[in-house]
């Protein structure tokens, strides 16, 4: 991987390994904000307002969280994985249903992809803390308690 020269005195290793991290984390939530959005747009049931208003909520912050990502991959170097084609190419994530307009499929389709997200957000906040960038590490540490606020909203409707 070739890093873009910086005045940033962060580790060769710490870029690296950090770069990586960020790049996966980008091209997940580019994904997951689409489907939020996609979500937000096409869901039908009793709960619709409550749910489309804060699934709009939720593709804003995600969106907000994303600049934030790519952002740091800059300031230390890298090249951000931001395109649609790349972000189709790299993600993480299970394609989203597109068929979907059920609120509570809908509902549960953002909850496994939320919950995917948190997880390899927090597998990269070790990797990044143990590679010496503590930076990025908090940067997905906040990212990663945002993540779970919103499965617990989202797994709150799930329940019977």
């Amino acid at each position: 991987m070739a890093l873009r020269p910086t005045r940033n005195d962060l580790g060769e290793n710490a870029k690296k390994v950090s770069v990586t991290v960020l790049n996966g984390t980008l091209t997940d939530t580019i994904d997951l904000t689409n489907s939020v959005r996609m979500a937000h747009w096409t869901l039908r049931g009793p709960s619709f307002i409550g749910l489309h208003l804060m699934l709009e909520g939720f593709y804003n912050e995600l969106f907000a969280v994303a600049d934030e990502v790519a952002e740091r991959l800059v300031q230390i170097g890298g090249t951000p994985d931001g395109t649609t084609q790349i972000v189709a190419e790299k993600t993480r994530l299970p394609a989203y249903p597109q068929k979907t307009t059920a609120q509570l499929e809908h509902v549960k389709e953002l909850a496994d992809r939320f919950a995917a997200l948190a997880k390899s957000v927090r597998e990269g906040i070790d990797s990044t803390d143990e590679a010496g960038d503590a930076d990025t590490a908090d940067l997905l540490t906040g990212l990663s308690r945002d993540l779970d606020k919103k499965l617990w909203m989202l797994e709150a409707h799930l329940e019977k």
